[in-house]
Parts: C-alpha cells; structure tokens; sequence
C-alpha cells in the first residue's frame, strides 16, 4: 500500500491543507513471459535423443508424444505412485480412465520409462519443445545414432529385440510382439565416440548401464492391453516421412505447452493452427489435474530451453526433477516387470540378454 501526501492551497486565506490520499496498488494476475528458443542443432538433437534412440520404434514413439506433455508426466508419475497396488488390467482399467493424452498413458505400461521421464523432467521437455518445432530433424536424430550403435557393435538382433536395417534406415522391433523389452545402456558412450552429457541429465536405474554395451533387464508383457485406445499395438514410427504413428495415422500432439517457432513469428494464434486441431485449452487433460494449469494466458506461453526451466512449472527444477519427487530413490519401479502378462509387480520375463 503506497500512501501519498497531497497539499492544497486555498486561496485568499494563505492557509495550507494537509490530506493523506491512501492508494491500494493494483493486483495483476502473474504473467508468464513468452520466450521462443532457436532451433537445436544437429548435434544437440543427437544428444537429446541418445537416451531413447536404440529402444524398439512404439516405444520411441510413445516417448517423443508424450515429452510434449511433460505436467501429464509428472501427473501420471505421481498417480502410479499413489496406485501402487494396481496390477495389470484393473491397472489398466483405471489408467483408461484418465484425461492424458493416450502416449502418457501409453507409457504406464513402462514404469521406469515414465519415472526417468519425470525425474529428466528438463530433458523430456527439450525433447518435446524439439519434436513440436523439428520433427524430421528429431527422427533423423535417432536414425543417425542408430547408425552409430551399429558400426560401434552395440545394435545387434538379440533374443530381446529384432534390428532391421532398410537402406539408411535401422528398425528396431520386439523379438516378441507381446513382450517389449526396454534396453539398458549409458546413453553417452554406447554410440562409439562418446557423447556430451545432457545438462543435469540424471541417471535411473534400470535403465542406465556403466560401459560401452547393451542389455536388458525384465520384459513388459502387453498383450493386456491390446483391447485399450492408447495400448502398444496402437504406436509406431514412419521413418520414410518422419513422424510418430499413432492408430496407423500420423500422430498429432494437442499440447499447449511449447511455442512453435514458425507460428509464433508470424503473429499466429495458437488456437488456429492445424496441429492442434483447435482444441480448446480449458479441456484438455495436460493441465487440468495436479499442479497443473486451467487455463490463462500465461499458460500458452510456457516454454523450456534445453538446461533450463520455467516458472510456470513451479515444481521443476534444474535437473529435471520435480521438487517433491527429488529424493525418489530407484527401487519404485525396479521390480515392476511381468508377472502373468501383466506389467505391475510380480516376477518378470527374465531379461539379462547383454548385446
């Protein structure tokens, strides 16, 4: 509160008069700054993406659709913590129920997947702001590093995983259709030369391995979930055109979350572009649980740069961890692998396959 000494002359009696005039300062509702980051570059995607590149095409899939939902992330990671004792289809069943978009759902049938994603919460979204604004750069991000792995001796067919090389083009398929096996690798040396870590890129067990090699731990059955919308069979990658399929169709992502780059410098409204299908951001799911956003116009303008974060999301971190779940240690989802066909507790189809 400001207060402000206002005097008055009268004329005529050469007296003063003395009155306090209280001034309330105005509320403003937070605004956040809209920030566009320029376009990675080659390598910087190579570096983004060598965490994920040598995972079989739906999973890599899932996971760049996903990253552009990164408040879902940390929301579904934090339900799973919460509904620890759902196992398989009734898992299943209340997962359907949820408003995330179908590749965060997707993702419940990899524990570890999710929980790294949310505890690298800045790399997710890099990668996500990466894959809005250069698609096809990010897909041949992945191809170039599989190229890597395979003349380092690193990507090779295994009981875990078929590799089919097409051309120039490397796929990577479950050996089983109905079990998928997640590799094990330190993202930063299996290609050959080693790579730049990610800024504040943190390790998950389970899924990071010291030294040059491939291998993999429990498999994830998903043949449960083959009869839901969002399920493994439903995902995989177009490496002729570069783009994520989702139902045999290219995969759109309606996120509100990152600002893209062409649009933005044209003047655009978000809401009109084709992408994203003119979706109406009060009632999509990104935002609408947890810590998230209901709206606003700070929130279209959210936006994270590679080694940074935003104050929209006040619960991130550098790092990528969220505040909360920072301590997590790597036993919540270790031992989730397939007990039954299904993907939540229980003993697991025994990976140990070492490439």
């Amino acid at each position: 509160m400001y207060r402000f000494a206002l005097i008055l002359s009268v004329l005529g009696l050469g007296a003063c008069v003395r009155r306090e005039v209280v001034v309330e300062p105005a509320t403003y509702a937070p605004v956040e700054t809209q920030q566009v980051s320029v376009a990675e570059t080659e390598t910087q995607l190579q570096q983004l993406v060598a965490p994920i590149a040598l995972y079989p095409d739906a999973l890599v899939g899932q996971i760049l659709a996903a990253s552009t939902y990164p408040t879902q992330i940390r929301e579904a990671e934090q339900w799973m913590q919460q509904h620890s004792d759902l196992k398989g289809q009734e898992l299943a069943q209340e997962v359907d129920k949820q408003s995330w978009d179908p590749s965060v759902k997707a993702l419940t049938q990899f524990p570890t997947v999710l929980a790294n994603m949310q505890k690298n919460l800045t790399w997710t979204s890099a990668l996500g702001d990466a894959y809005i604004n250069q698609q096809q750069d990010v897909l041949n991000a992945v191809q170039e590093m599989r190229q890597r792995a395979l003349q380092a001796g690193n990507l090779k067919n295994t009981p875990q995983e078929k590799v089919v090389t097409q051309g120039q083009t490397v796929v990577i398929q479950p050996a089983d259709p109905q079990v998928v096996y997640v590799p094990v690798y330190d993202p930063w040396i299996v290609y050959g030369p080693p790579l730049a870590v990610y800024p504040g890129w943190v390790p998950y067990g389970g899924l990071y391995a010291v030294g040059p090699g491939v291998s993999f731990g429990l498999g994830f059955g998903v043949g449960l979930y083959a009869g839901f919308g969002w399920g493994w069979h439903h995902w995989d990658a177009d490496w002729r055109d570069r783009h994520i399929l989702f139902d045999h169709d290219r995969y759109i992502s309606h996120s509100r979350t990152f600002i893209h780059r062409g649009e933005f410098s044209h003047g655009r409204d978000f809401r009109g572009r084709g992408d994203f299908h003119g979706g109406d951001f009060h009632g999509h799911g990104d935002f609408n649980h947890g810590g998230g956003f209901h709206g606003g116009p700070d929130a279209h303008g959210s936006h994270f740069q590679p080694g940074t974060h935003s104050e929209a999301f006040s619960g991130f971190n550098h790092g990528g961890m969220a505040r909360s779940f920072s301590a997590r240690g790597q036993s919540s989802f270790g031992g989730r692998g397939v007990g039954g066909g299904g993907f939540h507790g229980g003993g697991g189809h025994g990976g140990g396959g070492h490439r």
